[in-house]
């Protein structure tokens, strides 16, 4: 696990940076792509076990002509059938991929609960024990060897999972699971603010600023993270300081400012403030930058106008996270889950998943893999990082302040209600 004082391994290919360098029109001016994709998504139906991509002798198309960048990828579906049940993170994918595309592909049927935090998901599981009833799970990377120790995660069968050779090795291999025995990285991304600018007129730029228009301009029409790191977070960040801190007096700091001072100004916890904004609930929310994206679209959806609304990368310093799949213990699908989680590894289809929920999700190539399957896909800007911001996240850690951190998050809630 990268520590808060040492430089963060890259997590953005250098390349990327030219794609970053054309800004994408706000419209689905990548319709074409979008067909492409699920063109490329589609499997034999003939009741073979495997289907493939052009790699195996198919054209694969994409907007502008027969992609040979997708030859080199292969497509093998193991043919799953039944149902599958998936606790994760809130509106996590494409609703085709969990819905239509997974039936006619993979023959499951799927049903999705969400979660607003990891420490629910390990509650829920915990409390199960064994009889969740669940196939697969979105745990963030930190929190796995914690699930491992309390033996809620069962191992992959990797004679299941060939896909796993198209993730990018820079999201294999990390601490919390060297040998990905139980992990698979679904995406990573990283958690700043989305402000409505027409209400609050004074720019945020960094995490200070922006905890002093929650109490300003934004003041009862504020959201912050449902989740107790997020919140102590920027605390901790705005100042260059380790949020990962175990030091009793600094938490002790942490927790008077944050109840006395921030939450009484805070209208509502939402992980998920996107649908509440276009809404109109919102003038200021914390928000992790792809739900922060979805936004954009659900505000002109709504007939409201995206152009008043900013986005913001928390600084200077801010989190980085990579969510994970994994399969519990006691999945009653074992089979189906491999099968789905090998189906989200083939790049056509991680593609697609990324444009809905708007974070990198470490396919190989991956901007070569936008450029030719989505070369007008909105905001990218909010998906892919440069160097000098990725260089200012820092991944969290499970330690002897977990406790503290949820303590402060449930206080603060106290303190909004009043």
């Amino acid at each position: 696990m990268t520590k808060p004082n040492e430089p963060m391994r890259m997590l953005a290919p250098d390349s990327f940076r030219a794609v970053l360098s054309r800004r994408a029109l706000f419209q689905l001016g990548g319709a074409a792509a979008g067909v492409a994709i699920l063109a490329a998504c589609g499997s034999d139906s003939s009741g073979g076990g495997a289907a493939t991509t052009a790699g195996g002798g198919a054209d694969t198309t994409a907007a502008g002509g027969t992609s040979d960048l997708l030859s080199q990828y292969s497509n093998v579906v193991n043919k799953a059938s039944g149902n599958l049940a998936m606790f994760t993170w809130g509106d996590y994918n494409d609703p085709e991929i969990v819905g239509a595309l997974a039936d006619s592909t993979l023959g499951v049927t799927m049903k999705v609960d969400y979660y607003p935090s990891n420490e629910d998901l390990i509650t829920k599981l915990a409390a199960a024990n064994g009889t969740s009833g669940y196939d697969i799970v979105v745990p963030t990377g930190p929190y796995i060897p914690q699930m491992l120790q309390k033996g809620l995660l069962q191992k992959f069968d990797k004679t299941k999972l060939p896909n796993i050779v198209n993730v990018d090795p820079q999201y294999l291999s990390r601490d919390w699971d060297p040998t990905n025995d139980y992990s698979v990285c679904k995406d990573w991304g990283t958690t700043g603010w989305i402000y409505n600018k027409t209400v609050i007129t004074t720019p945020i730029t960094n995490w200070k600023e922006f905890m002093e228009a929650t109490k300003g301009a934004g003041s009862g029409r504020t959201s912050w993270l449902d989740s107790s790191p997020n919140v102590v977070g920027p605390y901790f960040w705005q100042d260059g300081g380790d949020w990962n801190t175990e030091d009793t007096a600094l938490l002790d700091a942490c927790e008077k400012f944050l109840v006395d001072e921030i939450a009484p100004h805070i209208k509502s916890f939402d992980s998920y403030p996107s649908t509440a904004i276009a809404e109109g609930q919102y003038d200021l929310s914390m928000a992790w930058n792809g739900d922060a994206r979805q936004a954009f679209a659900r505000i002109a959806d709504a007939g409201g106008n995206p152009e008043d609304w900013v986005w913001g990368i928390g600084g200077p310093l801010t989190e980085l996270w990579m969510d994970n799949y994994c399969i519990p213990v006691g999945a009653p699908n074992v089979e189906g889950a491999h099968a789905w989680i090998n189906w989200l590894l083939t790049p056509e289809v991680s593609i697609k998943d990324l444009l809905y929920h708007g974070y990198h999700s470490g396919m190989k190539d991956i901007d070569k893999l936008m450029a030719e399957l989505a070369p007008d896909a909105p905001r990218v800007d909010m998906i892919f990082f440069p160097e000098d911001q990725v260089a200012n996240m820092r991944t969290g850690e499970v330690n002897s302040a977990q406790d503290r951190h949820t303590a402060i998050l449930d206080k603060m809630k106290v303190a909004a209600a009043g």
